[in-house]
């Protein structure tokens, strides 16, 4: 018993550091002109993001932050930067009060919109009444994966992933596209 609760201690203090990391990696990219230190402190903050859902026991989760957040975004931003400077040029007189208003209502409306929700690991949450039950049981049996996160993912939600996976590389090449198309030169 004492060993369990030694060992929750640790996992809170491992969130807190985590979470510390993160207000830090915030208030970097906010506070910073420099473009290249905000797109590096970018991708710290997708991996510090990535070993927080390790801690969650989101591995998958964390899988694709790290390569999407870590990886990826930071790559594409690192290409943009090629194509432009890397000083942002902001001027006071260029700040607008509209945007921030429309983020902080857009924030607030999400933060309420979390009020009704249940607690985090809130085994009679709507979530787990319906199949989950069945995928412990049976996932292992009827897809042949031991791991039941892989289960679900590979087999049972097989479309869904597959349509995940349509939409970032659709959006890869759009991406890819966008930012080739400044660099070509007319002939002639």
């Amino acid at each position: 018993m004492a060993r369990q609760e030694g060992g929750r201690v640790i996992e809170i203090v491992v969130d807190i550091v985590l979470l510390s990391f993160l207000a830090v990696m915030a208030v970097g990219i906010l506070r910073l002109h420099n473009l290249f230190a905000v797109v590096m402190l970018s991708g710290i903050y997708s991996l510090i993001s990535a070993s927080l859902f390790v801690t969650m026991d989101a591995v998958d989760v964390a899988f694709t932050e790290a390569a999407v957040g870590g990886g990826i975004s930071t790559v594409l931003m690192l290409g943009t930067l090629a194509l432009t400077t890397d000083r942002e040029n902001l001027r006071v007189a260029d700040l607008q009060i509209l945007p921030l208003i429309v983020v902080l209502i857009t924030g607030a409306a999400l933060i309420y919109g979390t009020l009704d929700m249940p607690s985090y690991g809130d085994p009679q949450a709507p979530v787990h009444q319906h199949v989950a039950d069945r995928y412990i049981a049976e996932g292992p049996t009827a897809t042949g994966v031991p791991n039941i996160v892989t289960a679900v993912l590979a087999s049972y939600r097989g479309y869904d992933t597959m349509g995940e996976l349509t939409v970032i590389f659709t959006a890869g090449i759009g991406v890819m596209l966008l930012l080739g198309a400044g660099t070509r030169r007319r002939k002639g």
